[in-house]
């Protein structure tokens, strides 16, 4: 074959904190119906590559029973397809020995690329152009590249590059950099030289970042090039992004179109009814997804499927994932709920304006967001302020809960 795709898809996510205690990143609801591995699935499909290997290690029941066969895809097919690969008698301690860990199975494939991807990032990307750049270039690897903010650069892989997009520098995650191109966490091999630097580099925590590209740019002479991919890109691996990303889907103008005939994104759907709006409901700037029933109001949010709002409840600025129950009379602002959330009636969650950060997570919640476990109930009548993280096993000793706290 001539690419092999290898989705890492096993990381925790754990700056989504309580949203990430079940499940792995990739296999987080987005925008309504979709999972976020479902983005990078649809791209391979849309680029016509067709083997997939998903490497998972974190809690990978839930993202399991989503791929399945991957039929949603177009990946049950005779002659290619979808592999999930867990680790079996170890575990993986970095991306890339994660893929030295599944080279016996990249081999039998015998491909010419390996086109490495990340399973938690919202994008749009047509691969096969980076594929004609490599083939154009010679090159022996590609990195997909991307300008962020400068204040920003210390999250990611930081490269320089020449006139003619070689790269002839890398720093993993530096606190300042005169360059702000960061790497996309895509990455083109040859397998020849894939499988040489893999074996070559004795090192337990083998890394891309931290140890492949840097190792290749200082031994391997223009034959390292950067992909500047220009289009919609998003890491959604904190509350904020999470939250803001998912909110974006429902404005009017939108970067990444989620209804674009031509690059769909697909997804696997449960069966369910459509969407009920009630004779008194108001819908604004939201999107709602199947089998939702609306008899109150929704505001600038976007709902899972499943999801009921009584009368007289108001929604607003907020993400409600699969099945919550919101009882009449209830006010949810700038909140996150988990899937099975029960709200009882006459509840007020992200209540008033007191802002103090979260005493337990300071650094994960302070803009206001408050978070709700999967599975929680929420006792009717309780004010619930802002940054506050509510756990399934909660005791309530109060019914005015302050901005900030924590109840487990």
């Amino acid at each position: 074959m001539e690419t092999l795709a290898l989705i890492l898809a096993g990381g925790k996510g754990s700056r989504l904190d309580i949203l990430s205690q079940r499940r792995s990143k990739p296999a987080m609801p987005f925008a309504g119906k979709f999972r976020i591995i479902d983005f990078t699935l649809s791209n391979c499909t849309q680029s016509n590559i067709y083997d997939i290997g998903i490497l998972t290690q974190y809690l990978p029941l839930s993202l399991n029973e989503h791929i399945g066969s991957g039929k949603p895809w177009d990946l049950d097919r005779r002659d290619s397809g979808v592999t999930l690969l867990q680790p079996h008698n170890y575990w993986y301690l970095g991306t890339a020995d994660a893929v030295l860990k599944n080279l016996e199975f990249i081999q039998r494939k015998e491909p010419t690329y390996v086109l490495i991807l990340s399973g938690d990032h919202i994008y749009k990307m047509d691969y096969r152009k980076m594929i004609q750049l490599h083939k154009e270039k010679g090159a022996s690897v590609t990195i997909a590249t991307q300008p962020v903010p400068p204040e920003e650069v210390y999250r990611f892989g930081i490269m320089s590059v020449g006139k003619d997009d070689e790269i002839v520098e890398f720093q993993e995650k530096p606190k300042t950099s005169k360059s702000n191109l960061a790497s996309m966490g895509i990455y083109l091999f040859n397998f020849d030289l894939l499988k040489k630097v893999l074996l070559d580099i004795n090192q337990e925590d083998l890394d891309f970042g931290k140890h492949i590209i840097p190792h290749l740019i200082e031994t391997t002479k223009k034959e390292v090039y950067a992909y500047q991919f220009k289009d919609y890109w998003m890491d959604v691996g904190t509350y904020d992004s999470y939250l803001e990303t998912n909110l974006a889907m429902a404005r009017d103008f939108t970067e990444l179109d989620l209804y674009d005939p031509t690059w769909k994104v697909y997804t696997k759907s449960e069966d369910l009814p459509p969407v009920k709006v009630g004779s008194e409901a108001i819908i604004h700037n939201s999107l709602i997804s199947n089998g939702c029933v609306i008899e109150g109001t929704v505001i600038n949010s976007v709902l899972s499927p499943g999801v009921r709002v009584g009368k007289g409840s108001v929604i607003k600025d907020s993400v409600i994932l699969n099945n919550v129950i919101i009882s009449t009379d209830v006010t949810i602002q700038k909140c996150i709920l988990d899937k099975k959330v029960t709200v009882g009636r006459s509840a007020f969650i992200g209540y008033g304006n007191d802002f103090t950060p979260n005493e337990e997570k300071p650094d994960l919640l302070s803009s206001g967001i408050t978070v709700i476990e999967k599975s929680a109930v929420i006792p009717s009548s309780t004010n619930i302020g802002r940054n506050c993280r509510i756990f399934k096993t909660a005791t309530y000793e109060s019914k005015d809960i302050k901005s900030g706290s924590t109840l487990r």
